[in-house]
């Protein structure tokens, strides 16, 4: 199920099945909304698309087994997950035109921060679905092991603080001569 990096410090990985929803909806320009839904710890030996439940409004199907990586230089994005009231796995969705309906998952993470970077293109969806317990206990157990709290360092513009002549880096068009 989970494994360590193999010999890499810092590095753990677990696979993850996918559970994609096709939900009938009520929109006058949509039929139906596809989201990923759940993420299995044990991941069934599936191939992607497979249909799991199937009725009129409502197909589940396995949206591929994927590997979710942790890395010890991004602990404090999964120690804020953890934080939260629901921990979350992100499903990163592609829109593929050649996939059941129209999207594929693509990976998974823990990081919230590495969810954000991919919601904030448009070619990429991000669904957060409910993180289950071996999940939760795996990824807590990483943080604990790898988490080192860093200081805060304020930074200090060069400069930016004084006035002109005073040390500053602000250097007047035409030599810096006034008036020539």
């Amino acid at each position: 199920m989970a494994e360590t990096g193999g010999g890499r410090p810092g590095y753990a990985r677990m696979r993850l099945g996918v559970i994609m929803e096709r939900r009938r909806i009520d929109h006058p320009w949509q039929k139906w909304r596809v989201a990923a839904v759940e993420v299995l710890p044990e991941p069934p030996e599936l191939e992607p698309g497979r249909p799991m439940v199937e009725d009129e409004a409502v197909s589940r199907y396995y949206g591929g087994t994927f590997v979710l990586e942790l890395f010890a230089d991004e602990t404090e994005a999964y120690k804020y997950n953890l934080s939260a009231s629901r921990p979350a796995v992100y499903v990163i969705l592609s829109e593929d035109p050649a996939a059941r309906d129209g999207f594929r998952a693509m990976r998974v993470s823990a990081s919230p921060w590495d969810a954000q970077a991919h919601g904030e293109t448009a070619l990429d969806r991000v669904d957060a679905v409910p993180m289950p317990e071996p999940v939760l206990a795996f990824v807590k157990d990483f943080v604990d092991r790898w988490y080192r709290d860093r200081p805060f360092h304020k930074r200090r513009r060069r400069g930016a603080d004084r006035p002109p002549g005073e040390g500053s880096e602000f250097v007047p068009l035409g030599g810096g001569e006034e008036g020539s």
